[in-house]
């Protein structure tokens, strides 16, 4: 994205050695983002029509765009994260914003490592059980972040997210021959006689690149970040850092989406709509489409954008959830801004790695029915989160210089309304 969406301020730092210093907030929220939207939605949005979803992955990413540059920015203008930004608004923000957390944590949770899961059984050719497989994930994550802290969770996700795009990249550029470009599509619209559903091009532009909620996640990963360093990032570091993630994540959303279109559009057969069946199924359809060597290549590209997610989620939830603690606790933003994380931080991560484990050995059969809860509550709070998130950039906290540019306020405000009206069709396709 261009910094002209912004402030006149130059977009790079004038050291290369302070921005490589300041890097990698931008990744960690990339890495939340590229998962089940990239994998699953993406993939089978190009198997089901081509190319002609391109211009509702584009026009999602433009309209979103400013609700989650908000996050780091706001972390970097002022000092606080969004919890404090809502805090300033009202408590009411502050609990709404809990609420959601609260009510999908495990549910999100659930979904992704179910689906890590299935994956690494598969790339391991074991049969072990699903709770074990996550309760072992849960077990390496927890120990990483306790032993390693911060510093450890910055290294491993550049380590995964450099993995998932140089398999990635390398997939698309194999197939690319077999795309057929005649379908590409730019209006944000399914193309007329794809056969695809309105409720698929909601769920594909409602969460890419992801749900608005994780914006908080990553104003408390660059603060974590300044702490790490010992010094605090300008505005434009922070801001180019979250641009490079941005526009990786917006290229690799394409990506998965030629792959789809490549192995799976026209060729009479359909990605299964269980998650778990998918995981495999996706792989093995490339085999039979590439030959065998493309086994491991296909194999890392969905591992490690499910490992990235994974990792990241089980650091955010509970790395959000301390600072909404601490914020309802003083009800100050001066005392919460700056604190680190602490008791309720290792608490929900343990208490949502056993929850969700808990919840996988008894209830996998009803995960279907448990996404759709977290997408619904992600469509109707996604515009209240959007218009929280321009009004707390937009408030005096925010000095005059860094705060959005017209053109920034302008795209913020369309996206509430859309977002707004997108929520409107979609209950209106629960209803009827």
């Amino acid at each position: 994205m261009s910094s002209a969406f912004l402030t006149s301020e130059p977009s790079m730092p004038s050291h290369l050695r302070v921005f490589l210093r300041s890097f990698g907030p931008g990744l960690l929220w990339a890495g939340t983002a590229i998962g089940i939207s990239h994998l699953v939605q993406s993939t089978r949005g190009g198997a089901d029509a081509g190319l002609g979803l391109a211009g509702v992955i584009l026009f999602a990413l433009i309209l979103k765009y400013p609700f989650f540059a908000f996050g780091p920015l706001y972390a970097a203008a002022t000092g606080e994260s969004l919890v404090e930004g809502y805090l300033r608004i009202g408590r009411w923000a502050v609990w709404l914003y809990f609420a959601v957390i609260l009510s999908t944590a495990v549910f999100t949770h659930a979904a992704i490592v179910l689906f890590t899961s299935y994956l690494l059984l598969f790339a391991l050719g074991s049969t072990a059980s699903i709770p074990m497989v996550a309760a072992i994930i849960y077990l390496g994550f927890i120990s990483l972040l306790w032993f390693g802290r911060f510093k450890a969770l910055d290294a491993a996700i550049k380590i995964v997210v450099l993995l998932l795009a140089l398999s990635t990249l390398l997939a698309v550029v194999v197939v690319l021959p077999r795309v057929r470009f005649e379908t590409l599509n730019l209006l944000p619209l399914a193309p007329v006689g794809s056969g695809v559903s309105l409720a698929f091009v909601l769920a594909l532009a409602g969460w890419m690149p992801s749900d608005i909620a994780i914006s908080g996640f990553s104003s408390l990963w660059t603060l974590a970040k300044d702490e790490e360093t010992g010094a605090r990032a300008g505005v434009s570091t922070v801001r180019f850092d979250f641009q490079v993630a941005y526009l990786a994540t917006g290229v690799l959303a394409f990506a998965f989406l030629i792959l789809g279109a490549a192995v799976m559009y026209e060729s009479g057969e359909a990605f299964s709509g269980s998650g778990a069946v998918f995981s495999t199924q996706l792989i093995d359809v490339y085999v039979r489409t590439l030959g065998s060597w493309a086994r491991p290549v296909i194999t890392l590209t969905a591992l490690t954008a499910m490992l990235s997610t994974t990792l990241a989620i089980i650091d955010g939830y509970p790395r959000v959830i301390d600072r909404l603690t601490k914020a309802v606790r003083s009800g100050d933003p001066e005392v919460t801004a700056g604190s680190p994380v602490s008791g309720p931080y290792w608490a929900s991560m343990v208490g949502i790695g056993c929850l969700t484990v808990i919840f996988l050995w008894l209830f996998a059969g009803s995960l279907t029915q448990m996404v759709d809860f977290v997408t619904t509550v992600a469509f109707l709070t996604g515009p209240v989160l959007g218009y929280l998130n321009l009004r707390v950039m937009t408030s005096p906290q925010v000095p005059a210089e860094h705060r959005p540019g017209p053109w920034m306020r302008a795209l913020a405000r369309a996206g509430v309304v859309v977002l707004a009206l997108v929520a409107l069709a979609f209950l209106a396709g629960l209803a009827f």
